[in-house]
């Protein structure tokens, strides 16, 4: 069956056009509160947001749909992902959900759904909600006195700060560090700085003046040249760039250069295999993850194992095979002994362990390999099946043949956008550009013949 509201990370898209309408999270509310009213006791569902000016529209459309289900629900208010995965497991909620969109720019939102255990749901489940979803639910409310309850428990805030403080090793502490966070104007404006502060570090911030639009805008992981900037500035020994709901985090060293998630995984993955607490004798990251971080891992005695782009999918591998580090390129890491989801300052606080631990700078602990170049490119097509066309598969073809062994090829259709990206790496600069350009242009072709 063909999706039609979910996507790889719940459902999402620009406000107030469909399906990112108070009509459907209405309905969500009353599908996910149906399914999930199981038993006797009183059902509830805990409910965060990111501080999108659309987030309070869909916040109280949720609300109407989950009490009209029957369900009690806790309003957590402006708060990260990984608070509402935590908080689901700790008030023993039946369901979590977190209305963001992410690194997405404010017009855009998004729910996301945390089964009981706090780990996102199922694709069985999510194609479950989505039989419901266009159906006539008036049959499956909830009696006149069984209707939910709703009450706002923005102090839960506090239970998080104190879960992320836990997660630093007990012998560090973070005095003596000046730190430069950005927290992208999103769900971590209140949380991060605070819980820095409280380990002893000395915190600039900027991004934690949220006014409803200016979510992501010229700041956090996607566009962290304000970090680098007040990094400079203040001659902060390291700056932490977190995303709209901080799941993801980029680190910014004291030289201003830009440390992506790889390199953050592999410092982990390292610190963790010395203090012999890394599982699975190695890490899980996606198709996307640079090559140099896979020798990297290799010549440690470390494997890397690849999965589809998205974080329900590292964690899915992590799940399966016992794996307690993962994450993506892009800062999302999940560290499973801590947490269900991504959490950039949880990832963040394993870094600035291993900068204490050893009185080395960050730039000397975060460079842990040469990133092999690596040229991603995105084709748009209008219609038809470009990665079906014989042509496209023989260039494909073609071009893993020349790779071999030196580098890597990976094609995939956007999971959201009609496009193709189209990404090579290896060792040679001049051969993957020319690789990724002739592919580009013979699927170019098949868009415009379509």
């Amino acid at each position: 069956m063909k999706r039609k509201y979910f996507g790889t990370d719940g459902i999402r898209g620009q406000s107030n056009v469909f399906p990112m309408t108070p009509d459907l999270a209405m309905r969500v509310g009353i599908a996910v509160g149906t399914i999930f009213r199981n038993g006797d006791h009183r059902h509830r569902v805990v409910i965060g947001k990111d501080t999108r000016l659309s987030g309070y529209m869909l916040e109280n459309a949720l609300v109407a749909g989950f009490t009209a289900a029957g369900l009690d629900v806790f309003l957590l208010g402006p708060i990260p992902t990984p608070a509402v995965a935590m908080l689901t497991r700790s008030l023993r909620a039946d369901i979590g959900v977190m209305i963001s969109a992410s690194h997405n720019p404010f017009a855009d939102n998004g729910i996301k759904l945390f089964g009981p255990d706090g780990y996102k749901l199922s694709d069985a489940l999510e194609m479950q909600i989505e039989s419901l979803l266009d159906q006539d639910l008036h049959s499956r409310l909830a009696p006149a006195e069984e209707i939910g309850r709703a009450k706002r428990v923005d102090g839960d805030i506090y239970r998080y700060i104190e879960f992320v403080k836990r997660t630093l090793p007990r012998d560090v502490t973070l005095h003596g560090l000046r730190i430069a966070i950005d927290c992208a104007n999103g769900a971590a404006y209140k949380v991060a700085p605070a819980a820095l502060w409280e380990l002893g570090a000395e915190v600039v911030t900027i991004g934690n003046t949220p006014n409803g639009t200016n979510i992501n805008f010229e700041c956090g992981s996607t566009h962290p040249a304000a970090l680098q900037k007040k990094v400079h500035e203040t001659r902060a020994d390291i700056g932490i760039a977190l995303d709209g709901d901080a799941d993801r985090v980029i680190i910014v060293d004291e030289n201003g250069a830009i440390v992506d998630g790889d390199q953050l995984m592999a410092v982990i993955a390292e610190s963790w295999a010395n203090d012999q607490i890394l599982k699975g004798e190695g890490i899980v990251a996606t198709v996307m993850s640079n090559l140099g971080l896979e020798r990297f891992l290799g010549d440690k005695g470390l494997s890397l194992a690849r999965t589809k782009v998205g974080d329900r999918y590292v964690v899915e591998h992590m799940r399966q095979n016992n794996f307690n580090v993962g994450g993506e390129q892009s800062g999302h890491i999940v560290l499973s002994d801590f947490g269900t989801t991504g959490d950039g300052l949880v990832a963040a606080l394993q870094v600035l362990a291993c900068v204490k631990r050893t009185g080395k700078t960050v730039s000397e602990i975060c460079h842990r390999f040469d990133p092999v170049p690596q040229l991603l490119r995105n084709v748009r097509f209008s219609g038809g099946q470009p990665l079906e066309d014989a042509h496209v598969l023989q260039a494909i073809a073609d071009a893993e043949s020349e790779l071999s062994k030196n580098g890597r090829l990976v094609i995939r259709p956007s999971g959201t956008e009609p496009l193709i990206r189209v990404m090579a790496e290896g060792d040679d600069r001049a051969q993957i550009e020319r690789i990724v350009n002739d592919l580009v242009g013979v699927i170019s072709k098949v868009k415009a013949a379509a």
